[in-house]
């Protein structure tokens, strides 16, 4: 057995290491200088507690992007440093977030072991290489991103940190093997257990869905499907599920092997960046290859978002979380019993409050952040829960879930279709269920402009701007008037502010909200997920609960709405753009 010593380093503080609403995201570039990450992963371990690290379990993997292999090993080394008992790590050093979270609920060691945290190596939807993006978050022993506390600790500890603790000669552990290696150091064994990234995480899908159900849809000659992982973690996932587990054929998976750069591409399920997908299920300016498929889904690169289409028809995820908690019960074994509640993030459509009002469920407006789920899934207060940004999740794990979301999409499927399998009878289709659904609650007319790597300087200034605004709603509305005579009066306007119901924890300038008499509403954030400069998020959202209205482009029903917030918030004068990076 291979002896360790413990090295203590000198190092200094580096600036603006604040771990953001999904953790540390910053350049490739950045995170290799010497002692970045070192830095940051001894803060975190300053900021937990001695049992949560001296003898402890945690897992260490992530979404394989560029860095990843050499910071895995840095980790490793750090962990025997500080007195951890075992790291466990997904074959290859990949497990997609959403898997994290069930290994650290679900998963028991050889040894009885169960892990009580997680460093998770990601930059989610943001693109890989070496020019391009890393990131790193620590989760907790519920399976959760780490709350504010740990947050704010962990960023006042890199502002201070003098020394760093690690196994400078221990050897790289070979993580494309599945096994354990053990180690000895001053405090005894030190073992790295590499298992296998997707058998815990199917287990558990395979006891919250029927895939028998789900089998029937897939194996019949009137449903076609396709999934496309945009080179991400999902990959390691899909062939085994969809095609060894569901009997999808192996022609139906697009881009499912991970890549350190993701194929050079853009890892983020939406319109504009799954181009392959949009392409093939008929959405594309060019036309498809052939028939569509009835039934298409997308992952980020981590694998916890998810966008869901139909043939020639896309689902905006507020939508899908909305269509999904309505299903639930009927469609998914897991929430047989019923939901106890459902929740979504502040600028998500109210799509959801219109369901869980008419099913008489508990709800919640939530600031942006999975963790703000976390705290109300653990007080058993919530089932299922979303947000516009293409996660969808529920309280099986305590992150959003892509495979998950789209499971539950070909449940629902399965249900609508139980008795049209066979024989003439047409399948219902996504659209179908969609168009059904706003014949029943209504619709929200949503869309979402991303204007990215703007100034820091001039995104304040223009968030600035719409909060002086908020003193005067006449002068507002004599504003919006003059743009748009056709919009209604705005009725209120605020920065949204959470006061969580579980541990009391006041969540401030979460969102900048102009709310319209009509039920519209206009809101601008600044965004924490990218890795450098701002990203200005803008949210347009129309309810319209006329069914015979219900079926407009969402372009032209938006129009109106898009031209009042852009000229409100004055976005050219204060970015200089002429149009948003992303619309989704």
């Amino acid at each position: 057995m291979v002896m360790f010593k413990v090295a203590r380093v000198d190092t200094t503080p580096f600036d603006g290491q604040k771990p953001g609403t999904s953790g540390l995201r910053k350049k490739v570039k950045v995170f290799m200088q010497p002692n970045y990450l070192e830095n940051f992963v001894q803060s975190t371990f300053n900021a937990l507690s001695a049992e949560k690290v001296r003898g402890a379990t945690l897992v260490v993997s992530g979404d394989g992007r560029f860095y990843s292999k050499e910071a895995i090993q840095i980790i490793i080394k750090m962990s025997a440093a500080n007195g951890v008992r075992r790291v466990w790590v997904g074959q290859n050093g990949l497990l997609s977030t959403p898997a994290v979270s069930a290994v650290i609920r679900e998963r028991v060691g050889r040894d009885g072991s169960k892990a009580s945290g997680s460093f998770i190596l990601t930059a989610s939807h943001n693109p890989g290489g070496p020019h391009e993006d890393f990131g790193i978050k620590y989760n907790m022993e519920n399976g959760g991103p780490a709350p504010e506390g740990i947050t704010d600790k962990i960023f006042e500890n890199t502002k201070t940190i003098k020394e760093y603790f690690i196994a400078q000669d221990l050897p790289d552990v070979d993580i494309s093997a599945v096994g354990i290696t053990s180690f000895s150091g001053p405090e005894g064994k030190f073992d790295v257990d590499v298992f296998d990234s997707a058998s815990d995480y199917v287990k558990l899908m395979k006891s919250i869905f029927d895939f028998t159900s789900i089998q029937k849809l897939i194996s019949s000659p009137k449903f076609t499907f396709c999934y496309d992982a945009l080179h991400g973690v999902a990959g390691a996932y899909a062939k085994r599920i969809f095609v060894e587990e569901l009997g999808a054929q192996e022609s139906s998976l697009l881009n499912c092997v991970p890549k350190e750069d993701f194929g050079g591409g853009h890892p983020d399920p939406n319109l504009t960046y799954a181009k392959e997908l949009v392409a093939r299920m008929g959405l594309g300016k060019s036309s498809s290859q052939g028939e569509p498929p009835e039934f298409g889904a997308a992952a980020d690169g981590d694998a916890d978002r998810n966008m869901i289409l139909g043939k020639r028809f896309f689902v905006t995820p507020s939508d899908s979380v909305a269509i999904i908690a309505a299903n639930a019960v009927q469609a998914i074994p897991y929430f047989s019993g019923g939901l106890k509640g459902v929740a979504r993030s502040m600028p998500t459509s109210a799509a959801l409050d219109v369901v869980a009002k008419h099913l008489n469920l508990k709800f919640f407006e939530v600031p942006t952040g999975w963790k703000f789920f976390g705290n109300l899934m653990d007080a058993g207060l919530c089932s299922v829960c979303g947000e516009e940004s293409f996660g969808t999740g529920s309280d099986h794990i305590r992150e959003k879930d892509g495979i998950w979301a789209v499971l539950a999409w070909l449940s629902i499927l399965a249900h609508r279709n139980k008795n049209n399998l066979s024989g003439g009878e047409k399948l219902e289709t996504v659209e179908d269920i969609v168009r059904q659904h706003w014949a029943t609650y209504g619709r929200h007319y949503y869309t979402r402009y991303d204007y990215e790597n703007v100034d820091a300087g001039a995104a304040k200034e223009l968030m600035a701007c719409l909060v002086n605004l908020q003193s005067d709603l006449a002068e507002v509305n004599k504003i919006v008037k003059g743009i748009c005579s056709d919009v209604s009066n705005v009725a209120d306007a605020d920065e949204f502010e959470y006061k969580d119901p579980v541990d009391g924890s006041i969540s401030k300038h979460q969102g900048i909200r102009y709310l319209f008499a009509d039920g519209s509403r206009l809101v601008f954030r600044l965004s924490g997920t990218g890795s450098e400069g701002a990203t200005i998020r803008l949210y347009i959202e129309q309810y319209e609960k006329d069914p015979s209205k219900t079926g407009r482009d969402s372009q032209a029903a938006l129009a109106p709405l898009v031209e009042v917030a852009l000229k409100l918030s004055k976005m050219e004068q204060f970015t200089g753009r002429s149009a948003p990076t992303v619309i989704t």
